[in-house]
This record gives structure tokens, C-alpha cells and sequence, in this order.
């Protein structure tokens, strides 16, 4: 669906949800480079959401990008997520606010953020829909979307219900293409049915399709060519309906690399099909927690326990029999209050209070 929304310059986003830190804070001089990059290379869809980076995201998009680049050379999404407002009447000042945050006066797409069965009737029951599509007819928003995180049938109820969405953000990747919890292919079929292009978060699920197993990191190996990144992000970008696929990018080299490789984009060979398809196999037999670290267990739990750190420690050490615990910091797990609040906002589904426990008793914490 090049067609479709044709402002958006290839097929590449830069999602602000992994930036560089340093001590805490966004390191803004890396990532004024890694914009710059980016922007150079003939890309320009940026994505922020307003509790990414506990509130940084917004901000460093404004120093790092919107007062240094005339508004025509950007795309920018944001969205409104289920924390930050209770009411309808909370919608359009939550909605300034970002506008301020941000440094702009439209956003290019506003999504209904992580929407499932549950947060859609809270959505629809403080009109946030029509909230929406009236800024969309004042201006301050040029195209009304989703992010999903839920069943078919789920969507469809969604989509049919709001014609008016016109895009929808989805995780998709190798991993998740079958998975019967994710379900991303029978999203995706959704969206074809109804006729709206797709924007791909997650191509390597949190870094999981980065990081592999030694066995499934020698059949990529023996492709002769080409970075994990590159097969996960390619394996995503070449489905029709795609629009766009999205990378929570860390440091100026992963831009780099992965401009460098969907400047020119080009699908899957069948030889690297093939290899995406044995590697799945490995992953699936792992026995890895499915985590892809966007960190919202993080933003409501009580007690600040990381549970991403926790759970990548865990997956270190069902992969390679090694894990570093120095790595996990904020509140010790044995704190956990069993409140349920992260399990409430993690858009997996995981059931991280067992799953804490779990890693508690393999890594001896």
C-alpha cells in the first residue's frame, strides 16, 4: 500500500522508545545524531507515545527533532494512552499538552494506544474516538489510528465499529507471525479485510530476534551476509499492506545499519525464508519469556521493580546457562506486592507475578 499515506518516505520508522540514557536521562547529543542520520538517508516517521521514557520521549523529540527541522521534513505520531486520562474532559488537554511536549501544532497520525477488548469500551465510553476526530476536523491531527494489542475478532469489532480508523499499528514479527497468544498474522488479515495499512512494531521483539541462540545465530550466519536486525525488520517490511515498520533504536550505529539496509529495500529471498523459519523453530524452543521490554509493567508498578531487566536476565540464562544480575537495578523482586497493576499493562498478556517468582528462584535472588 505504497499508495497509502505516500508522505511517509520509504518504509522505516524511528520509534523514540529506546534512546540512549545516561544516568537516567536521554542522551541528547547521541540522538541529535541519530536523527540526523535517519533524516539524511531519506527517512522521516517518527513515533513517541506520552509515558515513553517516563515522559522524556516527547521532550527529546522536541530538542533532538522538531526545533531543529522545518515541520515539512518529519512525520510525527503520537498517542493517547489509557493512564493519562479518566474522562473525556481530560482528552484535549492531555492532547495540548503533548502538542506542547512535543514542540508542534498537528500530529501527522494520533492512535488509540495498546487498544484490547477491555481498554476500547473504556475509550468509547469517554467518547475518545469522536474526541479525536473532532481535533482531526480542526486540524491539530491529519490521520486518526490504533495500536493493538489483542485477538481478530477483537479488531475487527474495532474496525468495524470505527470506519473511520486509518491505519493500524501492529506487533508483527517472525516470532509472533503464528503465535496463538499474539496472533499477528490473523491481525494482519484483519486489516487487509478491511483495508488498512499496517505500521509494524516489534520486527525484533525487543532486541529478542537481535540477541540469539548460538545454533540459530549460525543458520543466519550461513547466509553469507546480513545482520539479525536486517532479516527481522526485512521479514516484516515485505508483506503487503505494510506501510511502515518501526525501530525502538539505542545508538547511531543501529541507525546506520538499519537505513543502510531499507534504503533500497528488497523482501526475504527464498533461501532467507527458509533460514527465518528454522530460526523460529530454535526461539520456540527455548523456553524464553516473550518480553519485549517496552517497560509500560515498569511505569505502574508500585514498588519500581524492572521486570524487563529481571526477565532478560532470566532468558540470558535459559539461552546461554550465563546471566549478569548486576544488570538488574530499581526495586528487588522479592518487594513485589502481588498487586497485579503490571499485569494489567503489559500488552503480552504475560503473567509476570509468576513469572517473577520464577526468575526469582532460577537466578537465586
Amino acid at each position: 500500500m505504497e499508495s497509502v499515506f505516500p508522505e511517509i518516505q520509504k518504509r522505516f520508522g524511528f520509534g523514540f522508545m529506546r534512546l540512549p540514557m545516561v544516568d537516567g536521562q536521554v542522551d541528547i547529543p547521541q540522538t541529535m545524531k541519530m536523527v540526523d542520520a535517519y533524516l539524511a538517508a531519506g527517512f522521516n516517521y517518527f513515533d513517541t507515545a506520552h509515558g515513553y521514557l517516563d515522559g522524556q520521549s516527547e521532550k527529546a523529540l522536541k530538542t533532538c527533532l522538531t526545533s531543529r527541522y522545518p515541520r515539512e521534513r518529519y512525520l510525527l505520531t503520537n498517542k493517547l494512552s489509557n493512564n493519562f486520562f479518566e474522562k473525556q474532559e481530560d482528552i484535549r488537554p492531555l492532547f495540548c499538552q503533548q502538542l506542547a511536549a512535543c514542540g508542534v501544532d498537528y500530529f501527522d497520525f494520533y492512535l488509540m494506544h495498546a487498544q484490547n477488548g477491555e481498554r476500547f469500551e473504556k475509550y468509547k465510553s469517554c467518547l475518545a474516538y469522536e474526541t479525536v476526530l473532532e481535533l482531526k476536523a480542526e486540524g491539530k491531527v491529519r490521520h486518526l489510528g490504533i495500536s493493538f494489542h489483542d485477538s481478530p475478532q477483537v479488531l475487527d469489532k474495532i474496525l468495524s465499529e470505527y470506519p473511520q480508523i486509518e491505519a493500524v499499528q501492529l506487533q508483527f514479527n517472525y516470532l509472533d507471525y503464528d503465535d496463538p497468544k499474539v496472533q499477528s498474522f490473523g491481525c494482519y488479515e484483519v486489516c487487509q479485510k478491511h483495508g488498512k495499512p499496517v505500521f509494524v512494531m516489534e520486527p525484533v521483539k525487543g532486541g529478542a530476534l537481535v540477541n540469539l541462540p548460538p545454533q540459530a545465530q549460525r543458520i543466519f550466519d550461513g547466509l553469507g551476509g546480513g545482520s539479525n536486525a536486517s532479516y527481522a525488520i526485512r521479514y516484516a517490511a515485505g508483506f503487503p499492506g505494510i506501510r511502515t515498520v518501526l525501530s525502538g533504536m539505542s545508538t547511531l550505529s543501529q541507525v546506520e545499519e538499519n537505513v543502510a539496509f531499507m534504503r533500497d529495500f528488497r523482501p526475504l529471498s527464498e533461501a532467507e525464508q527458509a533460514a527465518v523459519t528454522r530460526v523460529r523453530g530454535i526461539l520456540r524452543g527455548q523456553d524464553l519469556i516473550p518480553c519485549t521490554g517496552c517497560r509500560y509493567c515498569t511505569e505502574v508498578c508500585p514498588m519500581e521493580i524492572p521486570v524487563p531487566d529481571l526477565f532478560a536476565c532470566l532468558n540470558d540464562k535459559r539461552r546461554t546457562g550465563r546471566a549478569d544480575i548486576s544488570r538488574i537495578g530499581g526495586g528487588r523482586p522479592e518487594s513485589c506486592l502481588g498487586c497485579g497493576k503490571c499485569e494489567e499493562a503489559c500488552p503480552q498478556g504475560l503473567n509476570i507475578r509468576e513469572l517473577v517468582q520464577s526468575a526469582r528462584e532460577e537466578l537465586g535472588l
